[in-house]
């Protein structure tokens, strides 16, 4: 385990923040199509980028937020079209 002063391994750093740009991706998409897919994904992928301590801790807590968005999204539509996909 990491001590808060101790620098991650390159490689473990660079997937963090891979990990981490990829929460904000998947959660921004989200908000458009598959949120029911890529809403989780999105938190599960922002949770472990801040646990293995990412360079980009912002990136990772606005793909967290997405995350959620996403998932508020999905129920707000599924509660007003009582059906699980978007209705344009």
């Amino acid at each position: 385990m990491n001590t808060p002063g101790t620098a991650l391994p390159a490689p473990v750093a660079r997937q963090a923040d891979g990990m981490a740009v990829a929460s904000f991706v998947f959660g921004l998409v989200g908000l458009l199509a598959m949120n029911l897919f890529l809403g989780p994904t999105a938190i599960v992928l922002a949770a472990l980028a801040l646990h293995r301590g990412t360079s980009r801790p912002g990136r990772a807590r606005l793909g967290l937020a997405l995350g959620f968005a996403d998932l508020a999204v999905l129920a707000w539509v599924v509660s007003a079209d009582q059906t699980w996909s978007w209705s344009i």
